[in-house]
């Protein structure tokens, strides 16, 4: 008998379908991201009450550019491990508020601060805009981190989907520069090959809400004509990935991008990095964004919430 995704999962899929909502690679960037917004919203829940939440910018080479700083109820003391976190849409759509009830979840359980950046988003704002975002995001926090109750000592970057992509280049980009330095980076279903080159993308591509078709409108909008295997791009290809910092990565049997999320756990392990692998047999791409109707989404939050307690303190 094939194994099929878990009830809940198929319970959604179900509602998909039933909405007649448009598949976003065939809308404007613009529309997909109130699709997308609007879809969040009603799967997100009710997520944990935080001690509190700010919204703030910080500077980058090109602008400035919001985040949100999240302090969960009991946490204690003036320099707290920091979470830089990338919100996934495939560098298209997605923002602070796609990603608010995950950075709660994440932060209920880790007890520490999450750092969620809005970066700049393609088509507008196309390879490396989003990169060179992250990356001055995180320089600031770990540059800044007193001031917002944090301890540089103790930082971490995560991200799923396209922002997964984002933490795991940023780490590589600490690597190559000496600084800061990072503790960990959980990477939950993390694109780290542009190429689509792994079994998956056709096995899981058109029948679990993340399609193929969506997944080359993604990568088109956001690389054009930029080279697929550029590691800024692909952190697959990257030429040596020894001395990157300890990894956590999930990834979901019935998503396109599983088996890339997978072998980038193998060649980290393969070049001396430790990693924490974790495969949701049942469950899909996204579903981390679905904790009002999916359970194993808030499960997902606190696995990674208690990963970065372990790893940072």
């Amino acid at each position: 008998m094939s194994p099929k995704p878990h009830i809940q999962v198929q319970n959604v899929l179900r509602l998909i379908a039933l909405s007649g909502r448009p598949a976003m690679n065939t809308v404007s960037a613009v529309e997909a991201r109130r699709l997308h917004k609007m879809g969040v919203k009603a799967a997100a829940g009710t997520p944990p009450e935080m001690a509190s939440v700010r919204q703030f910018t910080v500077p980058t080479p090109s602008a400035p550019i919001p985040v949100r700083l999240y302090r969960p109820q009991g946490a204690v003391g003036d320099a707290l491990p920091l979470v830089v976190y990338f919100h996934g849409g495939g560098w298209v759509i997605g923002d602070l508020d796609t990603h608010d009830a995950v950075c709660r979840g994440v932060a209920d359980a880790f007890g520490g601060l999450i750092l969620s950046v809005e970066y700049r988003k393609a088509p507008e704002a196309p390879f490396p805009a989003a990169v060179e975002d992250c990356w001055a995001a995180t320089r600031w926090a770990a540059a800044h981190a007193a001031a917002i109750g944090a301890d540089a000592a103790r930082l971490a970057v995560g991200g799923d989907s396209a922002g997964g992509n984002l933490a795991a280049v940023v780490c590589q980009l600490a690597k190559t520069a000496g600084a800061p330095r990072i503790r960990f980076q959980s990477l939950v279903y993390p694109a780290v090959d542009m190429t689509m080159g792994f079994p998956s993308v056709k096995a899981m591509g058109q029948d679990y809400n993340l399609t193929e078709a969506l997944m080359v409108w993604f990568i088109d909008q956001y690389l054009g004509t930029a080279d697929r295997r550029d590691p800024r791009a692909s952190p697959l290809f990257a030429a040596d990935l020894s001395g990157l910092p300890p990894a956590q990565i999930l990834t979901a049997r019935f998503d396109p991008l599983h088996d890339e999320g997978k072998a980038y756990a193998e060649a980290l392990r393969g070049a001396g990095v430790r990693v924490a692998y974790h495969c949701y047999e049942d469950m899909i791409h996204a579903f981390v964004n679905m904790p009002g109707f999916i359970d194993a989404g808030r499960e997902a939050h606190t696995r990674v919430g208690l990963a970065l307690r372990e790893a940072l303190g």
